[in-house]
């Protein structure tokens, strides 16, 4: 019975980043570590204002951030730079492919995003290790809303 337990319990967690509704590739229980990088700037707080991650206000709150809008969180508003919000009108929605990509070098994604050598992004940090950034997604998808299909 102690196999057949063990077992299932590795199934799991193997099966961790499917839990994600297929939006995400990655392992969410590694980017929760990852994660500890982004919180001196970031926050994870959910639609009633509980902190599942408490972190910095520099940056935008993550929570909800499957197909949100580039530079679309209304609370975090005027403090967004003009190239991301720029990206936004022009049609960038946040999705793992985007994310995955954009974190590993946010002002060179924004110029090719942009078309634009001049786009700037006030994210400075980088988070060049691919599968890094696939876990850090899959922990956001994993903490937001459930996304729609």
């Amino acid at each position: 019975m102690k196999m057949f337990q063990i077992a299932a319990l590795g199934t799991a967690l193997m099966a961790g980043p499917a839990f994600a509704d297929g939006h995400a590739t990655g392992d969410a229980a590694a980017g929760e570590d990852v994660f500890k990088k982004c919180k001196s700037c970031h926050a994870i707080v959910d639609a009633e204002g509980e902190a599942i991650v408490k972190g910095g206000r520099t940056g935008p709150n993550l929570y909800g951030l499957y197909t949100r809008v580039a530079g679309g969180d209304e609370e975090f508003g005027k403090k967004y730079g003009k190239s991301l919000v720029a990206a936004g009108e022009a049609g960038l929605e946040w999705n793992e492919a985007e994310f995955v990509t954009y974190v590993a070098d946010p002002r060179k994604y924004l110029q090719t995003y942009l078309d634009d050598k001049k786009a700037k992004s006030k994210m400075s940090f980088k988070l060049r290790d691919e599968q890094d950034a696939k876990d850090v997604w899959a922990y956001l998808v994993s903490v937001g809303p459930q996304p729609e299909s």
